[in-house]
């Protein structure tokens, strides 16, 4: 039987690796967030190419707290919410955000893609699978994927005490199970589990 293969789940010394190497790139500001996006909101890279300008930054030229993602962006057709709540998701954001204009937040078009390509267009889900795995390479960690964050995300909540039912609401899966997937099988959680136990002397 072919065990599938996951894509692994990162620890906290590695995201700070591959986002200290993201900053050197020339698209740093914007790579940065991109890996705030996926280990923070645990968004997929299609979520994240398809996000406009108008869908985190309100008309005032304010970073929105949440953003609803609708049904046509989302994997199974599931509206859901994410919270822009994280203060280092917050830094990357306005970093980047304030690089693509001089006029601040609020000259940025509504409808302009949040996250450009080099060329300036809209990522495709494909592309933006393909930038995640670029930056991970260059960071020595070649099993990772754009999938990585997302897992990383399921496994930081579950670990700091959330419960079950609410990553599953923040991950938009339609059952719990689902999300029990992402975290039953992590070799270091389990470790951290065991490493916890308290026992009698």
């Amino acid at each position: 039987m072919t065990v599938e293969k996951k894509a692994p789940v990162l620890s906290e010394q590695e995201f700070r690796q591959v986002v200290a190497v993201a900053r050197t790139h020339e698209q740093g500001n914007r790579n940065v967030a991109l890996l705030y996006f996926s280990a923070a909101l645990g968004l997929r890279a299609k979520e994240m190419s398809l996000l406009k300008v108008q869908d985190v930054v309100a008309p005032n030229g304010t970073i929105k707290d949440e953003v609803l993602l609708s049904r046509s962006t989302t994997k199974g057709r599931k509206q859901r919410l994410v919270y822009l709540t994280n203060k280092e998701l917050r830094k990357a954001l306005t970093s980047y955000l304030r690089e693509r204009t001089g006029n601040g937040m609020a000259a940025l078009h509504p409808e302009a893609p949040l996250f450009k390509s080099r060329k300036g267009g809209p990522f495709t889900p494909n592309t933006m699978q393909m930038l995640f795995k670029r930056m991970y390479i260059s960071a020595g960690l070649d099993q990772a994927s754009s999938h990585s964050g997302r897992r990383t995300f399921a496994t930081s909540l579950i670990e700091h005490g959330a419960d079950i039912k609410a990553v599953s609401t923040l991950m938009g899966h339609a059952s719990v199970a689902m999300t029990a997937r992402y975290v039953e099988d992590n070799p270091v959680r389990l470790r951290r589990l065991c490493e916890n136990i308290q026992l009698g002397t």
